[in-house]
């Protein structure tokens, strides 16, 4: 069934081209291993395995990093009713509702495709937010389920995550294992750290390169949706300026999943050039609000 929600054909196009990219990225990493290590079973198995279980359970796994718990409308009656009305003016299936009891204000979906999507907020956030706030963020993480950017990124991070474990195996192996190990052995395993590092910059870019467009598709679709992009907006502004002072604690067990976030959980002293963001700058993102704003003439505080 297709939503409401407006199709972005440049999101789309980015999406493909990020995902072909990666898959040529991940055949020929995928490759180097076998020769390196000579064993095609060996690579084949873990590596099938491992993208099987994180595309499989990805909604699990940040769920538990995050705290996050499913709940109930009995539990949850104002935030299921929330995402209801949302998801009925959006014609699209609801996803299960979860809430991280975490001060962190934020927000995320996760899940392979719109029939086994979660959407997360911490409590954080809805302390922080009004409701016509907490709505905009709502319809912002409801859009990137539409529009199945939650699911290409979670493959398209796995290539990252897959390429920083060999560099850590490799590295352990060696360093505990070299007095044990040949020489053409320890040139390999230099090899594969090699290769892997290689992957790891290259599939690092490329989730960044499209995960800063996607947000941007996704405040101006779930804006589209409420009709209100001073509500997303104002959210923006005070999660924003609310995180860094989160303790560091909580900012280093969120950085992990900035991808997925509503806003990115940056830590004090990491507020650098946005080269590297997973998320466009506050001011490109403010800028992009107002002018829909005025194109539908939102006029609410």
């Amino acid at each position: 069934m297709r939503s409401r929600f407006e199709p972005d054909r440049q999101l789309t196009a980015r999406m493909a081209l990020t995902m072909f990219l990666l898959g040529l990225v991940y055949v020929g990493f995928v490759a180097a291993l076998i020769v390196l290590l000579k064993s095609v079973v060996l690579v084949v198995v873990i590596a099938g395995g491992l993208l099987l279980a994180q595309f499989w359970y990805s909604d699990r796994i940040a769920l538990f990093a995050m705290r996050g718990q499913l709940v109930s409308p009995e539990e949850e009656p104002e935030l299921h009713g929330m995402i209801d009305r949302l998801c009925a003016t959006a014609d699209m299936p609801k996803p299960r509702v979860a809430v991280s009891h975490m001060d962190l204000p934020n927000a995320f979906a996760t899940g392979r495709n719109p029939d086994h999507a979660v959407i997360c907020v911490t409590t954080g956030l809805r302390r922080r937010l009004e409701t016509a706030e907490l709505e905009g963020v709502l319809a912002h993480e409801l859009s990137h389920v539409a529009h199945r950017d939650v699911a290409v990124i979670t493959i398209a991070s796995f290539l990252g995550v897959l390429a920083g474990l060999v560099v850590r195996f490799a590295f352990y192996s060696q360093l505990f294992g070299g007095g044990r190990r040949d020489q053409n052995t320890a040139i390999a395993l230099v090899l594969v750290m090699t290769v892997s590092a290689l992957v790891y910059v290259l599939s690092f870019l490329l989730i960044r390169a499209l995960s800063r467009y996607r947000e941007l598709a996704a405040g101006r679709a779930g804006a589209m949706l409420t009709g209100k992009p001073s509500a997303l907006a104002s959210a923006l502004t005070k999660v924003t300026g609310d995180i860094a002072r989160i303790p560091t604690e909580d900012l280093r067990t969120a950085t992990a999943f900035n991808a997925f976030f509503f806003t990115p959980a940056l830590g004090p002293g990491t507020t650098l050039a946005n080269l590297f963001s997973t998320h466009p700058s506050l001011e490109r993102r403010l800028e992009a609000l107002a002018e829909l704003s005025a194109r539908l003439g939102d006029t609410s505080p």
